[in-house]
This record gives C-alpha cells, structure tokens and sequence, in this order.
C-alpha cells in the first residue's frame, strides 16, 4: 500500500484532485509574477509577527543534510502556527495568480499554480506522516482541529471561480500553445482536477461540497483514530500454563511485550499486572503467530475475534455508524457533482474505469478462488478429524491448520525459514535486487536525527554514483503507529526551479528483535518488505518536471504496479542465495528449502484471494451505493454483502467494514480492487522476464525503469505498461502465479 507521495495536498481531503498540478519546461522569466522572498526573509517576517514562533523549524529552510526534516526541533506546539501561516500564504499566493492583470497564459497560471502552497505541503509531509506512524494524544487532538481547517482550505482554493477561469482560458487556447505532450497532459489534468472537485456547480451547490467535505474529512479522522484505539485496546494477558504448542521465539516476544508495558506503567497495581505475564494483541505480528502455533483452541477464539470486531463493539470508538455516514456522504456528493454513485464518480480516473468492470474483473476471480478455499478447508477438517477433535474447522482455526497441513504436503514449516530472513539480511536482498536491475547502490546514514529511533535512513545513489534520493525505513509494530505497511514521502521530486530529490520513507509493522536475535520476518513479512519498498523505487526513480506529476500520483490501480512487480524477485532463487543466510551459523539457505518455499508458494491461495476478493467486492458495495439509498446499518450491509457471493464462514473479508481504514481512512475507497488489477499487470510483467530467460534482463530493466519508475502521471498508463510490455496485458499469467487456472487440482 501507498500513501501518494507526489502530493500531500491530493491524499488530505477525498475529494480535492491535486490543485497543483504540473508541466513541462522552465518559463520564460518575464512571464513568472510571483514576487521571490527568501526563506530567510519570510522566517524573519513571521518571528516579527510571532516572537514565540522565531525558532519554529517550518519557518525557514531545513538546515539538514538532504532537507530531510529536522526531526530533533520540531515540536507538537509548531504544528498549529505553520499550518496556519501555510494556509495564508497558499491563499495570497492563489490570489496572486487570479489577479493577475495579464492574460492567462501556461506559465503565469498552470505552472504558477504548481509553485503555490510550499509551506503548507512542507509541514503537512511532516505532520500526517507522522500522525500514522508515530502518533500521541496531542497529534490527535490537533488531526481532529484540522480536519475541518484544511478541507475548507482546499474547498476555497478548487472552488476558487476566478482561478478556474484562468486555468479555463489556457485549456481552451490549448491547441494554439507549443505545449509538449507532459505540457498538454498536465493542463488537462490541471482543469479536470478543478471540474472533478465541483468549479463548474453552482454557487449553492459549491456550499454543499464544502459542507460534506468538511464533514467528511472530520469523519475519516474519527473512523481512524477509533480503529487504532481499539487495535490497542485489546490485551491477551496469559500466565506459563497458557502457552502451550508456541515456540520459544513467539514466548519471548510475549514476554517483551509485558516487560514494555511494565516498564511504561505508571502505578504498581499496573506493575503488578504485567508481573511474569505474556501479551498478545490483535496487532497482525502478534496475532499471527499466536493463531498459528497455540494449541489453546479457546484462546485463538478470543484473539482472533479481537481482531475482526475492532470498531464493532459497541462502544465510544465503535465504527458502524461512522462508516455507514461517509459512504452515505459520499454518495450524496457524487449526485451533487452529476454521477450516479461515487464509485462512478472514482472510476473515471482509473485503468478500469466503471463499477462494472471492477465487478467483472473480481468476479473472474471469486468463482476459482472460492471454491479452492473449500477445498482448502477440506483438507484442514482431515487433519482435525485426523487428531480426534470433535469440532468444525472455524476461522480462528485456519492459521494453526493451514500450517499444517502445509508442513504435511510441503514439508515446509514456517518457523524453519525465519532464522535465514532477519530484516538486515531481507534489506540486503531487496537493496541487491535494485542494484541487479539498474545499479543502484544504498549507504546508510547513521548521524541523521530521525522521528524515532526504530527509523533508519539511507542515501540512495545512481548507477553513475549521483544522489538520487533519501530512503527511510520504519518496520517495526508499536502502538503509536497504525496498522499495515505503507510509503509516503518527506520530500517530494521536481525539476520545475532546479533539480529536486526525493525523501521516501517506507513504514511498516514487523515484529521486533527479541533477546539477542535479530528481528526475523516471516516470508510474507518478506514480500511486504519487496512490495512496499517497489513502491519507494517509484517515488526515487521518478524524473519529472512538476512534483504533482511524480512517483505515484498516477491512476491507484496502476501505482500498485511498481510494487507488486516486485514482489517476484523476492522468491528468486539468484536473489535468496544473495542474502538468506542464517542469523546463527551464517549458512545459506539450503536449495532444499528454497525448492520447498516454491513449491508451496500456491498453498493457501485459496484463503488468501478470497479474503482479498471479498473486501474488494465489500468496498464496490459500499460505494455503489446511491444518494436516494438509506442510511445503512453497517453490520447487515456487510452481512448481506457477503452472503450475495457465497462467502464461507471459515472466512472473514481482509477488512471488515469497521476497520477497513484503506476505503474509510485512508484513498482506496472504490478502489481497493487496484491490487488485483495490478496484479494482473505485474504477474504477466514479470512474465516478460521469465520469456527474456533472465530474471535481470538489462533492456526489459531499462523499460520497466524508463517507462515505469520514471514516468509518473506524465503519460496515460496503459500507454506506459505497453511501452514497457509491447502490448496489452492478459489475465492468464495471474490465474497461473495463484494456482487458480486448474493446474493445482
């Protein structure tokens, strides 16, 4: 998953749709109208206007290697003035360019537009990236402050009548302008983004859109916080005698968890509740393990349920009804702005770009996927039947039987991979692979102040040995940061007023290092890890002129293409040979092993895309929903979802509706169905490799890099996929990587 890094401003609000877009070439000089202040000038004007503020670190250049935010010096109290004076100085500067006495023109307008708003995009990089990773009551306080602030912000500037006619008039004089082809894509773009956020409503219906946006943006920061306040509010606090069938590995991490949450005990009475005790939480590097090796039947009942009624129990940070509001928003919007629901409204921006087509896709999919499960569950009722249990296999059971069944067929066990993939040894083998396709080479930097201390921070240079770009990784689970794994950026890449890099961070939720040992990652951890850090690439590869055009600010259902491709080459035998060696005896993970993990790597497919498949199918539910339609209960709205395309109870969606941050928290919604279609693109992508006869082919590296990596939202995607792949791509490759086209029965 990503968190779109070529613009903070586009990811803040739903509906805002990237005001500052960009183009191509520098403009003549005597076309810019905006007056330069230095950023020494502007720091002294704003300490003249707030004393307090004279040391505020937004306020001036970032005195940093890098510009890489200075962490150490921001504090909690800096927030609120800069996004204030942000805020001002993006209104003055829009009005800047509306008043504008000369006719608009490409460079005083659109490029113009692309130059505003630097120091609101500057601390709100900062500030939501670490409201998600490394967050305290008072980021929380002030996200729930802002919300309301920052939509109406972006309202006054995408409503903004005499800036729309400005931008109105270059588009309409479009074919008389010597635009390049990014030029030209950019201004259209430019003008889309305003229509799609309401420029062309009437003055009452702007107001509406404020409204509902404002409302929105409030809701989707309740809806997040109420999920991670109830993900850390649930403890499975266990004596010894609990812990029967866990490996000694998962019995220490218990172990540490409960000496943390000693040692941040502010009471005895709490002391002593931690006392000799082991914790588990519903956080997935906890839960897992637990699921899977625990033999206490009723204890996985209680974690596993912990888990998927997160928002769903009734209390003060209860989800359904904040969920049921923002999809019924939602759809009232999309009327408002002239279609029928807002997966309609979503679509026409992406590869597949109607609600049928999503259904139709999924559905390829659901009919094979589930009745793979069914067999799966067969298989694993065998093994219960086998060891004389008197019970239905249930959900909370699948970890613990899959696994071994798994072990039975494949002779593969999990836990025997772990020692061979610590997290420096999985670094090492996603850093060689980007060195193998394009030569590029990662030095860690070790005297950057950082967010946290789990951070770390590399410079990523070139084949030619120039800097590319700074990469962040953040990978351990905590409980100040929300679940799943993620990339953003601090920094964004343009070339517009001179060459600007990068500063992507990737952030994930793996378990920590215990004892003596080295963090160690499970293979999905592995992919994760591969997947997340594609789409860093896409963010340090990227090489436009105007940042809103960067990385991964293309269509969703495309940027998930550069991560997933990925993916693939973490299960290359070249690659794992390079860096799986034991943490312990330093040896190379045996051909065995790698010959087993290959064999298995079909082997639960059938859990794996039906859970996808059926949040996917859940998201589409939610946001075809029309204006006229009620107000939903959320829990029957899920439960008749489900039951309309046969969903087994030994089955959960991925995401239930009251903790599926991605649509509800988060950009995905009516397109949570993008990883999927990228996995399409990526599975018959890197098919292309397979048929090159080299995993590391140097001219299919260069396309995928030139016409990929590179490119951001500067050409149309399927455009840049066949410039990649030479043609279109087809299903069969995916339905073949997840053993779902019939050669696995």
């Amino acid at each position: 998953m990503n968190f779109n890094s070529s613009s903070v401003r586009k990811s803040v609000i739903a509906l805002s749709i990237a005001l500052a877009l960009g183009a191509c070439s520098e403009p003549p000089k005597n076309e810019q109208v905006t007056v330069e202040v230095t950023a020494e000038q502007q720091a002294q004007q704003i300490a003249a206007q707030n004393p307090e503020q004279q040391n505020n670190p937004f306020f001036a250049d970032y005195d940093t290697p890098f510009q890489i935010p200075p962490f150490n010096k921001i504090k909690d109290e800096h927030y609120m003035p800069a996004f204030e004076k942000g805020m001002e100085q993006h209104l003055a500067e829009i009005d800047a360019i509306v008043q504008n006495s000369d006719a608009p023109t490409f460079a005083n307008t659109i490029e113009e537009l692309e130059r505003t708003g630097k120091l609101l995009s500057k601390v709100q990089r900062v500030f939501y990236n670490l409201a998600g990773s490394n967050t305290n009551p008072q980021l929380q306080q002030l996200q729930r402050e802002l919300s309301p602030l920052v939509s109406a912000h972006y309202d006054k500037i995408n409503l903004n009548q005499g800036l729309f006619e400005r931008v109105e008039a270059v588009y309409q004089a479009r074919e008389s302008l010597d635009l390049t082809a990014e030029q030209l894509k950019f201004l259209e773009d430019t003008r889309k983004g305003f229509v799609r956020s309401g420029a062309l409503l009437t003055a009452e219906q702007k107001e509406q859109i404020t409204q509902i946006n404002s409302e929105l943006s409030q809701l989707t920061t309740q809806y997040g916080q109420n999920l991670l306040a109830e993900t850390n509010g649930f403890e499975l606090i266990l004596d010894k005698s609990d812990l029967e069938g866990l490996s000694e590995g998962v019995i220490q991490a218990a172990a540490s968890a409960a000496q943390q949450k000693m040692d941040a005990a502010e009471t005895d009475e709490e002391k002593a509740k931690y006392k000799d005790k082991y914790v588990f939480t519903p956080h997935r590097s906890s839960m897992y393990p637990f699921l899977t090796e625990s033999a206490r039947r009723d204890l996985r009942e209680k974690l596993y349920n912990s888990y998927i009624y997160r928002g769903d129990n009734d209390n003060e940070f209860d989800n359904k009804a904040v969920a049921a509001k923002i999809a019924k928003l939602r759809a009232e919007r999309a009327r408002i702005m002239g279609y029928e629901t807002h997966a309609h409204f979503v679509l026409e921006e992406r590869m597949v770009n109607t609600p049928e087509g999503v259904y139709d896709l999924l559905m390829q999919l659901w009919a094979p996927a589930l009745e793979r499960a069914k067999r799966e569950v067969a298989d694993m009722q065998a093994v219960v039947d086998a060891e004389g249990h008197d019970f239905k296999v249930a959900a909370w059971d699948w970890w613990q039987y899959a696994e071994k069944v798994r072990k039975a067929k494949y002779d593969l066990d999990e836990a025997s991979l772990k020692p061979y993939l610590s997290l420096d040894n999985v670094l090492k083998g996603v850093f060689d692979t980007a060195n193998k396709l394009w030569g590029l080479t990662f030095v860690e930097l070790y005297d950057i102040d950082t967010y946290h201390p789990d951070a770390r921070v590399w410079e990523v240079k070139d084949n030619d040995g120039s800097h590319l770009g700074i990469f962040i990784g953040d990978y351990f689970t905590r409980s100040n940061k929300r679940g799943g794994a993620w990339m953003s950026s601090f920094k964004g890449q343009s070339n517009l007023d001179g060459v600007e890099r990068p500063v992507v961070v990737n952030v994930c939720n793996f378990p920590g290092p215990v004892g003596d040992a080295p963090a160690l990652l499970s293979f999905e951890n592995v992919t994760t890890l591969f997947h997340e850090f594609g789409h860093a690439l896409h963010g340090l590869l990227t090489n436009v002129t105007y940042e809103s055009m960067s990385g991964t600010s293309g269509p969703r259902d495309f940027t998930e293409f550069p991560a997933q491709i990925l993916e693939h080459w973490a299960a290359e035998p070249a690659i794992l040979k390079t860096f799986a060696t034991h943490y312990e005896t330093g040896e190379v993970i045996p051909d065995e092993l790698i010959a087993k993990l290959l064999k298995a790597s079909k082997f639960n497919q059938g859990f794996a895309n039906t859970e996808y498949l059926a949040a996917s199918l859940l998201d589409m539910d939610w946001h075809t929903l029309t204006a006229d339609d009620e107000l939903q209960d959320a829990d029957k709205f899920e439960q008749a979802s489900m039951a309309k395309i046969g969903l087994i109870d030994e089955i959960a969606p991925r995401y239930r509706s009251t903790y599926f941050s991605h649509i509800f928290a988060g950009g995905y919604a009516a397109g949570y169905y993008s990883y999927v279609h990228s996995a399409v693109l990526d599975s018959d992508g890197f098919e292309a490799f397979k048929e090159a006869g080299d995993v590391f082919d140097p001219e299919l590296a260069q396309k995928l890099r030139t016409h990929v990596y590179e490119k951001g939202s500067t050409e149309d995607a399927m455009t840049l996929y066949k410039k990649f792949r030479g043609r279109a791509p087809t299903i069969d490759a995916l339905l073949k990587v997840r053993g779902l086209d019939g050669s696995e029965d």
